[in-house]
């Protein structure tokens, strides 16, 4: 549908509906009154992008983070994440749209915002794996990158990090100090990060003949509180852990002041390891050991993947995954006895 189909439905000039989009006052009531009901019948959306004659662009991509703004601001993961995914788009000559979405308003972005082109193409961050937005964008063409993998889309353009590799580095490292019972705090399953990070975990165990036992994997939501709660309940088992993945570190804060709060000492009794290198982790007490994934590089890439595909340098979907490292602090040590043993649950 274009604005002179809309005009010729209407009954009127290609000017005069340029003039009712714009809401230009020279249009007689019953005029406008008609171009509108024309509009809403037929679910036109003006496209912005057309708006920019030389170019037909906008400079302009939107950077889509699909939760409640509360949750994100809570998190201390995205301001790293918005930070360098801005700077990227910077360098390059583009501005950035921030939205941040609840469920019940991604069929409005998607029909406001995305059909009318008001940026040449999106970022978007790791959500559920059904979200149901993603089809849309796919659908609708429009040049995608999701700062995450996906589990099914093989046509879409993703960077990541090697959650995998990372965990799996961690749990040998944890084996190495002599950890035999070991558990671990998840993300959400319904995010493939999430699941990636488990499932190095389950490959570590077994990878170093230990068996894999579901009472030592508790999922949380990314929060403290979430780690806090999931480490209270490991450590009401009948033989708590002497280790713990933990697969954020914001969840391995709240999990080493559940630790505290239950008399364990972290390394004494308990080992902890995060996931995400964030800056805090080198100050908490004691400083966090953790998986470094790769915040900045992601973010560029992610970038350089998007504008390639905007500029038609690209045609084909890039799939990229980084490297993460296992950054050793002070928050592991030697497992000399069990804090089962600690508490004489098994004498």
């Amino acid at each position: 549908m274009t604005i002179e189909e809309i005009a010729r439905l209407a009954g009127v000039s290609r000017s005069t509906v340029s003039r009712v989009l714009n809401s230009h006052p020279n249009v007689r009531p019953q005029v406008r009154a008609r171009v509108l009901a024309v509009i809403q019948q037929q679910g036109y959306v003006p496209q912005a992008a057309a708006r920019s004659l030389a170019s037909r662009r906008t400079r302009v991509i939107g950077l889509v983070i699909p939760h409640t703004a509360a949750r994100i601001f809570d998190d201390p993961f995205f301001g790293p994440v918005i930070h360098s995914i801005t700077e990227a788009c910077a360098a390059l000559g583009y501005f950035v749209m921030l939205a941040m979405l609840t469920h019940d308003r991604e069929p409005s972005f998607y029909e406001r915002v995305v059909r009318g082109r008001h940026f040449d193409g999106m970022i978007m961050l790791s959500s559920d794996i059904d979200d149901p937005l993603l089809p849309l964008l796919m659908r609708d063409r429009l040049p995608l990158v999701l700062f995450g993998s996906h589990p099914y889309f093989d046509e879409l353009s993703w960077v990541d990090a090697d959650h995998r590799s990372g965990v799996r580095e961690a749990i040998r490292y944890l084996v190495g100090l002599g950890h035999r019972h070991i558990a671990t705090i998840t993300g959400p399953l319904t995010m493939q990060s999430a699941l990636d990070r488990r499932d190095g975990y389950k490959q570590g165990l077994l990878e170093a003949g230990l068996p894999i036992r579901q009472e030592l994997i508790v999922e949380g939501d990314w929060t403290q509180q979430s780690g806090y709660l999931a480490l209270q309940r490991l450590l009401r088992l009948a033989v708590p852990p002497t280790a713990v993945f933990v697969a954020s570190d914001s969840m391995a804060v709240g999990a080493m002041r559940a630790a505290a709060a239950a008399g364990y000492r972290v390394p004494d009794d308990l080992s902890i390891i995060g996931f995400d290198d964030l800056p805090f982790a080198a100050y908490t007490s004691p400083p966090l050991t953790t998986i470094h994934q790769p915040v900045g590089d992601m973010g560029a890439t992610a970038v350089r993947l998007l504008v390639e595909l905007i500029e038609q340098r690209a045609s084909a979907p890039q799939q990229v995954r980084l490297p993460t490292r296992l950054v050793v602090r002070e928050s592991c040590r030697v497992c000399c006895t069990s804090a089962a043993e600690k508490t004489g649950e098994l004498r």
